[in-house]
């Protein structure tokens, strides 16, 4: 069974994370991504050379978001370069990118350029600030956009300022709404025949994901704070508790579960307690109602607690390490773990994060050296054994 994307081709100019990882989702769904590098490579190869997948040019974090992608150089200051990438652009369906707005254009191969050669093109752009607007030449990083986006003045405590996430969320939330971008255009595609730009703005992209948050303010007035440990929705029991060896998050969000805590608790006296009686009383004390619930969790392991509520039915997990979350069991059941195999043995990489009954993501293709498979994409666009050596030896590629 094809994937989704199967017959895609898309021409991948990304570098860092937030484009390479929008085109790695789609190269995991079956798209045909040739990934066009300088002819030093994308920095992301490379890390700080400390280990040796970082000396191959393999680095752990390029990886991640590049397995499953072929690779080529292109020297685009060169105009031959120009014009091969012209030429790929004709047979390709996407091109995607992340440089500053108007540094393609300047090099010739903008979207009005690319357009004019190939009108079904879908040309997705990932910015900062977008195409357009006032910002829009200001050059953007994930930290940059994190401050600016709203998202670190919700994470974290008070008493130690905004904060960002642990993960470079705003790259990674731009590469998936680049991806979804591209899957819509595409869709589109099919019913108007017409390739379009994808224009995406990485703040506008971390604001679509906390549309809650903004909606709630924009039509209560209400401004989000610092949200520590606790749930969005503000309820006590949907918090980080402490137990006799480690950390719990609880997710007890309904009545019913609230009662099923507090007597797998043993602490039934609370349900009668008036400060507790509903939600509005529980979050207006929600300062002895954690000490309640956490003097409880206190007596036993966290493994213990997280058995008991499985079985009483009361939503609660483990606080884990990467490494432990990677060693869970239900994975053997789940395909978003994969492992693929390279020259210098096996890597376990991390796939799409849903499944599909046919056709779903995997990982195809191993992690590509720098320019791996240049002469087989320029033989693949009709160029000639005896031109491809001339492009050698002018040190195009």
């Amino acid at each position: 069974m094809s994937k989704p994307f199967s017959g895609v081709k898309i021409l991948d100019f990304t570098r860092v994370l937030a484009g390479p990882y929008g085109s790695y989702q789609l190269a995991l769904l079956g798209a045909d991504v040739v990934k066009v590098e300088s002819r030093d490579g994308d920095e992301m190869r490379f890390g700080n050379r400390a280990n040796d997948w970082e000396k191959r040019g393999l680095a752990a974090p390029w990886v991640a978001v590049n397995a499953g992608k072929r690779s080529i150089t292109l020297d685009l200051k060169k105009p031959k370069a120009i014009e091969i990438v012209k030429r790929l652009a004709a047979g390709a369906d996407v091109v995607m990118e992340n440089f500053r707005p108007g540094v393609m254009d300047k090099l010739g191969i903008g979207y009005e350029a690319l357009k004019a050669i190939n009108p079904r093109l879908i040309y997705c752009a990932v910015s900062g600030f977008g195409q357009v607007g006032p910002a829009a030449k200001t050059a953007a990083f994930d930290g940059m956009i994190q401050a600016m986006s709203g998202l670190m003045s919700i994470t974290g405590f008070p008493a130690n300022g905004p904060t960002r996430v642990g993960f470079a969320g705003a790259d990674v939330m731009s590469g998936a709404t680049a991806a979804f971008g591209v899957a819509s255009a595409l869709y589109q595609r099919t019913h108007t025949g017409k390739g379009q730009l994808v224009d995406v703005a990485m703040i506008d992209a971390v604001m679509a994901y906390l549309a809650q948050q903004f909606t709630e303010h924009m039509m209560t007035g209400r401004v989000h704070q610092q949200a520590e440990n606790l749930s969005v929705t503000r309820k006590p029991t949907g918090n980080l508790f402490k137990t006799r060896d480690g950390w719990i998050v609880l997710a007890v969000m309904t009545d019913p579960q609230f009662q099923r805590l507090m007597k797998t608790l043993g602490r039934e006296e609370a349900l009668a307690d008036p400060r507790f009686a509903d939600w509005p009383t529980r979050i207006k004390n929600n300062k002895a109602l954690h000490e309640i619930v956490e003097e409880a969790l206190g007596k036993e392991t966290s493994a213990t607690w997280v058995e008991r509520f499985a079985q009483a039915d009361v939503p609660a997990g483990r606080v884990l390490t990467i490494p432990e979350t990677a060693r869970l069991d239900l994975f053997r059941h789940r395909t978003v773990l994969q492992e693929v195999e390279t020259e210098h043995g096996p890597v376990r990489l991390v796939g799409s994060g849903f499944r599909l009954e046919h056709g779903g993501g995997s990982v195809d293709r191993p992690p590509a050296r720098l320019g791996e498979h240049t002469d087989e994409v320029l033989k693949e666009a009709g160029y000639s054994a005896a031109e491809i050596a001339g492009i050698h030896r002018d040190e195009v590629v």
